[in-house]
């Protein structure tokens, strides 16, 4: 008990109001809802920031820790492409429209929570830097690529839905 409360008393302030945002959010996606295509960005934002931050925080003499990156980050780039749903586009307003889900939610606290792992892994044990480092440098890479992903394919339906809306 002593251990987990020393994690918390450890962990950054900010990590605390970000988990419940994130949990906010899937709690709000459960609901149909109409979004603006900015606002659809955020989590993803938050995710690929967060992924490439662990990339450059701290320099590694073995290249592993590298390659797990962008292994992971590649995997998962290619399962955030074919996983995104496609969106109902209103092209006067465009807002889109997506049906309430229970994914965003679970997705956001297992992502949140895996990245937490890693760092209170690292903090604690900062001498056992390559395994840590590897299982972190995967993660990360794999929470970028998954995110940027869906970005990549979000944003290619939005245009492409809104080139047709506007030539009809």
């Amino acid at each position: 008990m002593k251990f987990a409360w020393q994690i918390l008393t450890h962990t950054p302030i900010w990590v605390f109001p970000l988990f419940a945002y994130l949990v906010w959010l899937g709690v709000k996606a459960m609901q149909p809802r109409t979004v603006t295509i900015r606002r659809s960005l955020i989590v993803p934002a938050v995710f690929i920031v967060w992924g490439l931050s662990r990339l450059f925080s701290r320099g590694q003499d073995v290249m592993w820790p590298l390659v797990t990156w962008l292994g992971a980050a590649a995997i998962l780039l290619a399962i955030g492409l074919l996983t995104a749903r496609p969106i109902e586009l209103d092209h006067t307003t465009g807002e889109i429209r997506r049906p309430g889900s229970v994914v965003p939610l679970i997705r956001n606290i297992t992502v949140f929570t895996l990245q937490y792992i890693v760092a209170v892994i690292a903090a604690v044990d900062p001498h056992d830097a390559t395994v840590v480092a590897i299982v972190g440098r995967a993660v990360s890479g794999g929470t970028t690529g998954y995110f940027l992903g869906r970005t990549i394919a979000l944003l290619r339906q939005y245009w492409k839905q809104r080139k047709a809306d506007l030539t009809t």
